[in-house]
């Protein structure tokens, strides 16, 4: 579990391409720290588990379903990438609940300066853009944001200088992809308003509020 709070930017130094996966490795300096074999580390929000390190860098695997959901299969040597360590139960939880399981991808349609923000406009699926609200929070490339505005076709979000500073979407132009994950209490709000669809289950309505006490 994550915050999208992002720790470092790292980069990769090595992508090898296998028939339907590939096995990165990427430089950082403060996620290392701590880090053990079986640590979880989202990179660019995608919730990756080391498979080995040493004092420079860390290695892990990225299956084939991975590869299909996330802009993974685009990645190259000397790319920049957001990375978050696992939250500490102890800690505070800056941004908001990230699971790192990417929901799909999303394309920037329009970048501007706005004083001294700057305002993204990314453009995705309707099933993503549905989950997606005014001021709710999403994580692209890993990073927490909130939303500023959604229409049917697109969603924006507002970056302050922090943001700007220490992650990589400011290096982002026009047309360039981002993995996106949808704000995960939205997501079982979604499903249990869907439920119903089958003789077995009942949707959630007046009435089956009522039949179970509420």
């Amino acid at each position: 579990m994550f915050t999208g709070i992002i720790e470092e930017i790292g980069k990769v130094i090595s992508v090898v391409h296998l028939a339907k996966s590939i096995k990165l490795e990427i430089a950082a300096k403060k996620v290392l720290m701590d880090i053990k074999i079986g640590d979880s580390i989202a990179t660019n929000g995608i919730c990756l588990t080391v498979t080995s390190f040493n004092k420079d860098s860390f290695s892990a695997d990225v299956m084939p379903e991975t590869m299909q959901k996330t802009n993974f299969k685009d990645l190259k040597v000397n790319d920049k990438v957001n990375l978050e360590r696992a939250v500490q139960i102890n800690g505070r939880l800056g941004g908001h609940i990230v699971s790192g399981h990417i929901d799909g991808i999303g394309t920037i349609v329009k970048i501007f300066r706005d004083d001294t923000a700057i305002r993204i406009h990314i453009t995705s699926s309707p099933n993503i853009l549905s989950m997606i609200v005014k001021k709710g929070s999403i994580a692209i490339d890993g990073i927490s944001l909130t939303v500023a505005d959604v229409t049917d076709h697109d969603f924006n979000v507002s970056l302050i200088e922090h943001t700007q500073d220490e992650t990589t979407l400011t290096s982002k132009k026009t047309g360039d992809t981002v993995n996106l994950e949808n704000d995960v209490i939205g997501k079982y709000v979604k499903h249990f308003l869907n439920m119903g669809n089958s003789d077995t289950e009942k949707g959630l309505s007046i009435d089956f509020l009522t039949e179970n006490g509420f």
